[in-house]
């Protein structure tokens, strides 16, 4: 079947992947410098066509497409087409109709696994200038990142500041019993992941080991945050007796307005400044 973006770029003949990409760089060059050569690889594309998709593409992505077609609602670009009506009575229909507003909050994803599947942390946390994360033991960085990748991030500028429930505290153990592990498993899981981060710091230029804060707070774990460069919040809730990877993910992006991002940043930046530090070793 495909979507109604499918049918729209058909009907410009940019239905390849190198003409819609050519196009989108043409677009990306006007309004967004910073994403010209960061369009669709092919399988990605194709699943843009077919509908194949969990949630809707990276926020740089919508922007583009909703500017490539004005009026269109990036919700029905990639609704299905079924070709009943003409494209230009879905049109009609999508910009006359009145569209729901979220606020600052951009995506929700039933469980991380459906988040990960569509917004690889790779992706996210590339080519940034700082990433700020409190949780747990902070897997979205620390499992999902190699250590290469870490140790290039903070070698080419970007600050990590990361906040993890102390693993010697009476909280973690508390999560243990809610998530019903044999007692030390989250223990050991965050302690392995700080070990991790201390590594990558010791064998660290100065400046880059520098950029590596980490600290720990004892207290009850409600979120899962992650801030990326004061610009995008990741948020996930600790919910009773299940495991963070099956709770829903939110995405929130900072706008003009107050909104869910700054209830979320302004947590982290409280949590942070009641944190514990890890020494360097």
């Amino acid at each position: 079947m495909g979507t109604v973006l499918k049918a729209l770029l058909q009907q410009r003949h940019l239905q390849t992947v190198a003409a819609f990409n050519r196009h989108y760089d043409h677009l990306a060059e006007q309004i967004e410098p910073g994403s010209v050569g960061a369009g669709p690889r092919k399988a990605q594309f194709y699943r843009w066509l077919s509908g194949d998709l969990v949630g809707l593409p990276y926020p740089h992505h919508c922007r583009i497409l909703t500017a490539m077609f004005p009026g269109w609602a990036i919700n029905d670009l990639f609704a299905p087409y079924t070709g009943l009506q003409s494209l230009e009575e879905n049109h009609s229909r999508s910009t006359t109709l009145p569209q729901p507003t979220t606020a600052d909050v951009e995506a929700v994803f039933p469980t991380r696994t459906e988040f990960i599947q569509s917004m690889p942390p790779t992706e996210i946390l590339r080519a940034n200038r700082r990433i700020d994360a409190m949780g747990l033991s902070l897997n979205l960085l620390c499992q999902h990142l190699s250590d290469s990748t870490v140790r290039g991030l903070v070698e080419s500028g970007t600050t990590l500041r990361c906040l993890f429930l102390d693993p010697g505290g009476v909280h973690i153990r508390n999560r243990e019993a809610e998530e019903g592990h044999e007692p030390g498993v989250l223990v050991n899981l965050t302690e392995l992941n700080i070990r991790s981060l201390e590594r990558i710091r010791r064998g660290a230029t100065p400046d880059a080991a520098a950029r590596i804060e980490l600290r720990t707070y004892d207290q009850p774990v409600r979120f899962n945050i992650t801030v990326v460069d004061s610009e995008v919040c990741i948020v996930q809730p600790y919910l009773p007796a299940c495991r963070d990877v099956e709770s829903p993910t939110f995405v929130c992006r900072k706008s003009p307005a107050a909104g869910v991002f700054d209830c979320f940043s302004g947590v982290f930046a409280s949590m942070w400044e009641n944190g514990n530090t890890v020494e360097k070793r």
